[in-house]
């Protein structure tokens, strides 16, 4: 595929998915649903939504998503996961299921639900770095935050430290690490296109040098 027909695949199984693709037709790339491991071999990046991450976990098993998935990843698959999507992406979740499956592609551990239930979702304002425009209104649903992060790992935005936050004060909620991009909460809700902006630039000018089975590698 050359750079003029680039394709963002949107995992399909759960979730965001209409939200997402309308964010990512904003920043000028077509999308299409990603369900089925051919599906997965036409495109040439991919968002993994917000949803329930253990359901969304077994669908890809069920689905024979699972393995392809990471191996495009490990080749070097631009790639952005938004809550139950950076759950999924990092290396190790806790709270998380027995049979909860990882993508290992961040090498980072991650707590899943990690803010509390529904009734304590909330929106906060970050400072998201590399972004321009000043801070970025970000939607916590159930949300996760990142516990670790391994040296190759770019935090990009921690919740502010203030006494409003309570414990969830200077967590990180958002991540980079090569080609893979993560967030814990959903910018596909506010109308701000600037997260996906970063990304759609992550897959027209892919990075270099982001891990491979936490190795070095390059992003094709």
């Amino acid at each position: 595929m050359t750079e003029n027909g680039l394709i963002v695949g949107v995992l399909a199984l759960q979730g965001d998915v209409r939200e997402h693709r309308r964010a990512l037709a904003g920043c000028g790339l077509r999308s299409t649903l990603v369900r089925r491991p051919e599906e997965l071999a036409e495109v040439d990046a991919l968002i993994l939504p917000g949803g329930e991450s253990t359901t969304m976990s077994r669908l890809m098993v069920a689905a024979d998503l699972m393995e392809p998935l990471r191996a495009r990843l490990a080749k070097g698959m631009p790639a952005y996961g938004s809550c139950a999507g950076m759950i999924l992406l990092c290396r190790e979740v806790l709270d998380g299921t027995p049979d909860q499956r990882q993508l290992a592609a961040l090498d980072a551990v991650v707590r899943r639900n990690a803010f509390g239930r529904q009734v304590d979702s909330f929106e906060a304002d970050l400072d998201f770095g590399g972004l321009p425009g000043g801070p970025i209104r970000a939607v916590f649903i159930r949300a996760p935050w990142v516990e670790q992060a391994g040296a190759g790992v770019e935090v990009l935005a921690r919740v502010p430290e203030v006494p409003a936050a309570g414990s969830a004060a200077g967590r990180i909620v958002a991540i980079r690490q090569g080609c893979v991009l993560a967030t814990a909460f959903h910018p596909e809700l506010t109308g701000d296109r600037r997260v996906h902006q970063l990304f759609c630039e992550m897959v027209r000018k892919p990075s270099e040098a982001p891990h491979e089975d936490m190795r070095v590698r390059a992003c094709r």
